[in-house]
């Protein structure tokens, strides 16, 4: 029987993640064929129950707009997935000759690891940039990283459901503003989370370069095609440390590899190293 894994999301043709995880599988020695689909809000439900007979399985990578909607679509949610309402990882587990799909989240230790590793400040001063599913993540990743009050921007302030429930379940105190009053407050910010689409945050860069007032902290923009985006472009010109969006990919990912085979102590070093490889990106510590 062939293993297969895939990451789900609408669009997903500059998806990163089936370099990363083949990279991992064909280092650990497991035959796991890993696809990228182009799935829509709409087509997930059909396709959720199509796994659930199909053999093989062994995970879903879930990214935008797929992370709060597969919440309904699996059978059991695990961890801070739970708490937050927002899945970006589904495991196939056997029980008792039954396929059970269990939803986690592995975007809140990508994030923490990822900002962790650029030099954030404790309790930072935090911006979120975005209010969805990614954000939700990032406002848990926030909390466990000692903030105590984060100001969110959106294009809608609207749509901030995601980013209110995750600050409301973890106990994060929260203010959501228009996109257009971030400048000055995300310019002068210890740690900025940015979970916009590509190019959504090149307006906002050119507020930002505008100022003149420099950029002292890290900025982690979860973007990562086209690299570098604009605003990490005015970010690093201002002096503060940028962490690619792929950065925190990997650190997701890694935890991703581990649910996929079962191999948790196994995906070490060496497996992170050709990881890393697969997607050019140099290598920090882990």
């Amino acid at each position: 029987m062939s293993l297969r894994a895939a990451v789900l999301g609408h669009p997903i043709s500059h998806s990163k993640s089936p370099a990363l995880h083949l990279a991992a599988y064909r280092k650990l020695g497991m035959d796991i064929g890993y696809t990228a689909l182009d799935l829509t809000e709409q087509a997930l439900p059909g396709f959720m129950e199509q796994v659930r007979t199909q053999q093989g399985w062994r995970g879903l990578s879930v990214t935008m707009p797929l992370k709060s909607g597969m919440v309904a679509e699996v059978d059991e949610v695990r961890g801070v997935a739970r708490t937050l309402g927002v899945v970006n990882t589904v495991t196939f587990e056997e029980d008792l000759g039954s396929v059970r799909r269990i939803g986690y989240n592995t975007d809140v230790a990508g994030i923490v690891n990822a900002v962790l590793n650029a030099g954030v400040a404790a309790s930072p001063a935090a911006v979120v940039l975005g209010g969805g599913g990614t954000a939700a993540a990032a406002v848990a990743a926030l909390k466990d990283l000692g903030t105590q009050h984060a100001h969110v921007f959106v294009r809608d302030t609207s749509r901030a459901e995601e980013a209110r429930a995750a600050a409301a379940v973890v106990g994060l105190s929260i203010v959501v503003r228009p996109l257009t009053e971030a400048a000055v407050p995300t310019a002068s910010a210890d740690v900025v989370i940015s979970t916009l689409p590509p190019r959504a945050a090149d307006g906002l860069a050119a507020e930002i370069a505008a100022l003149g007032t420099g950029t002292p902290g890290v900025l982690l923009d979860v973007a990562y095609d086209p690299w570098p985006s604009r605003i990490a472009s005015v970010w690093q010109s201002g002096g503060g440390a940028v962490v690619p969006g792929l950065e925190m990919l990997l650190y997701q990912a890694v935890e991703q590899v581990r649910l996929f085979t079962g191999r948790g102590d196994d995906v070490n070093a060496a497996v992170i190293d050709v990881m890393c490889d697969a997607v050019g990106l140099p290598r920090r510590a882990f």
